[in-house]
């Protein structure tokens, strides 16, 4: 009975491992300003779930409450850029990944699925 307490207790944390995403932001937190005031964003998204369907993906960036696409960075894996666009009357944004995708599904056809990055912000200096 002991030991069966010891395994309910690390379940969770092996379910979680199991289906581990990872987001790597590749922007710098400080951008200059400049004159079309759309600013790059790059994302390296990961994953260890075993019914994500990789060739299914369609990423975005989110920004206040509105989706950009994004494009898969040529010659480079499971790697994203898009533009994220901050007004000229303001200093900063915030933004997040969001990726939507295919999982597979035992016993029927695959369903949709997605997952968010945690937040960043983007702060434009003027120069």
């Amino acid at each position: 009975m002991i030991m069966l307490k010891k395994y309910l207790a690390v379940l969770p944390i092996l379910l979680l491992a199991g289906c581990a995403t990872t987001f790597t932001r590749l922007t710098p937190l400080e951008q200059p300003r400049n004159a079309d005031n759309q600013y790059p964003v790059e994302v390296v998204f990961n994953s260890s779930q075993q019914s994500l369907r990789w060739e299914s993906i369609q990423p975005y960036v989110l920004v206040n409450g509105v989706l950009y696409p994004m494009r898969p960075v040529p010659m480079m894996q499971n790697r994203w850029d898009g533009f994220v666009r901050v007004p000229p009357e303001t200093n900063s944004v915030s933004y997040r990944f969001k990726f939507d995708y295919l999982s597979n599904a035992f016993g029927a056809p695959p369903k949709p699925n997605s997952v968010f990055s945690p937040e960043y912000k983007l702060t434009v200096i003027d120069q």
